[in-house]
């Protein structure tokens, strides 16, 4: 082994500390983690701006999106985009979580909630609607709830605690105290196929819902409004390949639920 090499394993050593399943950091080694997020924010930064001079439509273009709003509305303008200029590839990122745009977990995000970092550039999209739905068999085998009892004797179907902690306190502003949540998960396509399959009554985004023929909307009164933004890093927002999916996502919004 080289002394260079013999240098670097015992730097290693002094900062990690080996056990029978994995390295702990020591002291030494947690002491430089501040310093070592400092250089990858640095590195992601160079990396935006000389990306961001790019005015080439080729190349690798990372949007973030939930489920449900990715295949209503993103898939459709990525396949627009695509047709118009074929040499940009899309990584398209599928998830409740919330993308880093500064440390470039993509490039393009469009998420329900607006953020207010002072490097990102937000757009809203669009403003969409919720409502409440249950399936044509639950109805029938457990009755309609009514307005104002709390879902009473009811299964509810909500997100996880992790994405919607406030969740299931109220459906469209209707109180759920007296119903019992029987399913939760994370995804949005997911809560729409539990209500369709007849696990319980679910708030859901009525773009999707409305597409369902096993779902009935109930209290229709009811709805809730959520907004839609498009977020991009000012680095990288004039790239071209960004600007020509930004405008594709821009056209599958505007024009809106069918």
């Amino acid at each position: 082994m080289t002394r260079a090499a013999t240098a670097a394993l015992s730097y290693f050593a002094r900062l990690f500390l080996r056990t029978p399943s994995l390295y702990v950091l020591t002291s030494a080694g947690e002491a430089l983690v501040e310093p070592a997020e400092a250089i990858e924010r640095s590195v992601a930064q160079m990396e935006r701006r000389v990306t961001g001079l790019d005015e080439q439509l080729t190349g690798s273009v990372r949007v973030a999106t939930t489920d449900s709003l990715g295949k209503r509305f993103v898939l459709p303008a990525i396949a627009r985009m695509r047709s118009e200029h074929p040499g940009i590839e899309v990584v398209c990122l599928t998830s409740q979580d919330i993308a880093n745009l500064t440390r470039r977990e993509a490039d393009i995000a469009i998420r329900t909630i607006r953020p207010d970092a002072p490097d990102l550039i937000v757009r809203r999209l669009a403003s969409l609607k919720t409502g409440i739905y249950a399936s044509r068999a639950y109805l029938a085998a457990r009755g309609t709830p009514a307005p104002g009892n709390g879902f009473s004797d009811h299964d509810l179907v909500a997100y996880q605690h992790s994405v919607a902690p406030t969740m299931p306190f109220a459906f469209c502003g209707e109180p759920t105290g007296g119903g019992k949540v029987v399913f939760r998960t994370s995804s949005s396509i997911t809560l729409v196929e539990a209500a369709a399959a007849g696990i319980g009554v679910a708030e859901l985004p009525c773009y999707r819902a409305d597409t369902e023929s096993d779902l009935v909307r109930i209290m229709p009164e009811r709805s809730a409004d959520f907004d839609v933004w498009l977020v991009a890093h000012a680095d990288l927002y004039k790239t071209a390949r960004i600007q020509a999916l930004i405008r594709a996502l821009v056209g599958a919004f505007d024009s809106g639920p069918p």
